[in-house]
Formats: C-alpha cells, structure tokens, sequence
C-alpha cells in the first residue's frame, strides 16, 4: 500500500532559487545578495526545508522561529547580544533557536541546508 507521504530526497528536486537583498535598516556591512531555494513547506506552512546562501556582508538577526542548520560552504560568523560569537564552517551543524538576536556575518561566502519550524502567529 503507498504511502500517503512520500519520502522527499532534496538533491533529486529542482526548484527555483529566490533571490532577495535584506532591508537595509537590518545591514551593518555590505549589501548581501541572498538566494533560497525552499524544497518542502508541510501542509501547515509552519515548516519548511531547503537550501540558503549569502554572498559575503553583515545584518542584524532577530529569530522568530527554530531553526537547524548544516553549513556546506563557507565561513559565517553568529555573534549573540552579549557578543559570544561562534565561527561557523562548511561541516558544522548547529541549531538557531527562536527569540536568538544579534548577528550573522558571512565572511566567505556560504551555503547551508536549514530547517524551520514556525509557530503560528498569535
């Protein structure tokens, strides 16, 4: 019997990349070309998956949703409000919980695989 949920292998999808440049009352340095390629949003539309990368720049970060990463490419620095920052390389996981403010800097430019769960809003 198939199953009503098909098992989703993300290097076998094609989907189109959305570019987009942050809003510029978020940027410290640069001016940041950003590309995600989202390949799975439940049913819900509070999780999704795919791909995200950054050409090099610096913004504010305010998460308003969990977040778990796997960098594939590149060298980003997550500074958080009490300035504790952590160098992120191709190779590293990590997980951006929400209510996480301070900043994200790319320093080489990145990709990652993320995962986001949102809660809805209240």
């Amino acid at each position: 019997m198939p199953t009503a949920y098909p098992l989703l292998k993300l290097n076998d999808r094609v989907v189109d990349g959305e570019e987009y440049y942050l809003d510029a009352h978020k940027l410290i340095s640069g001016n940041p070309r950003q590309t995600v390629w989202n390949h799975y949003t439940d049913p819900t539309g509070r999780y999704f998956s795919g791909f995200w990368e950054s050409e090099v720049g610096k913004w504010h970060i305010h998460y308003t949703e969990e977040e778990t990463c796997h960098l594939l490419a590149g060298v980003s620095i997550v500074t958080d409000e009490a300035g504790t920052a952590t160098t992120l390389r191709a190779g590293d996981s990590f997980v951006i919980p929400k209510g996480f403010k301070g900043t994200w800097e790319v320093v080489q430019p990145s990709r990652k695989l993320y995962a986001i769960f949102e809660e809805p809003a209240r």
